[in-house]
């Protein structure tokens, strides 16, 4: 009567869920689950430090890369036409993804007998497994601390001091200043 609404279907939802992935990749094997995905800032100031996946590679990402938007989506590449690249770093990231994820790749032949130029050998695609976890995952930069020995020019050196005199030479400044213009002036 009060329009409560009840979730009792949420394990068996999980469930169909993971059925449903592990279904799919069964299907494309041994093609990964996953698109490759750009590495991106976040949007904003708040939260543009982050380095997250994207959409999709830009296009003149996978120009760089010696790739077409085409290709790439046939091999498992996420291209987003819209996006564009403001920052020569983020490009050649980008671009570096691309060549690491095109040296891993094994690109089948379309037919079994016949091999063209760019497919993998018989050893290679016989001896090809499906990717499980994610695909590229971005690398972590390691937030570790660097001891440091302290040295006696350190010890030597106090910073409330340092702050406070700091402090009375700012304040002082304008009072010499004008201590000056007036010996000028006799």
């Amino acid at each position: 009567p009060l329009g409560v609404k009840l979730a009792l279907n949420k394990a068996s939802k999980k469930k169909s869920r993971r059925l449903a992935r592990a279904a799919k990749a069964a299907a494309i094997a041994p093609r990964p689950l996953d698109l490759l995905r750009p590495a991106v800032r976040g949007q904003t100031q708040r939260y543009s430090a982050k380095v997250r996946l994207g959409r999709g590679f830009s296009l003149a990402e996978i120009k760089a890369a010696g790739l077409t938007a085409a290709y790439a989506r046939t091999i498992g590449i996420a291209v987003d036409h819209r996006r564009t690249n403001r920052s020569v770093e983020g490009m050649e990231a980008n671009v570096a993804r691309l060549t690491e994820y095109k040296s891993k790749l094994i690109v089948f032949p379309k037919r079994r007998g016949s091999i063209k130029a760019g497919d993998a050998s018989k050893e290679e695609t016989s001896a090809a497994t499906q990717l499980t976890g994610k695909l590229m995952p971005l690398a972590k930069a390691a937030d570790e601390i660097v001891m440091e020995d302290v040295t006696e020019e350190m010890k030597a050196n106090v910073a409330f001091t340092q702050m406070r005199i700091a402090r009375a030479e700012t304040r002082v400044e304008g009072y010499r200043v004008s201590v000056e213009k007036r010996k000028e002036k006799k």
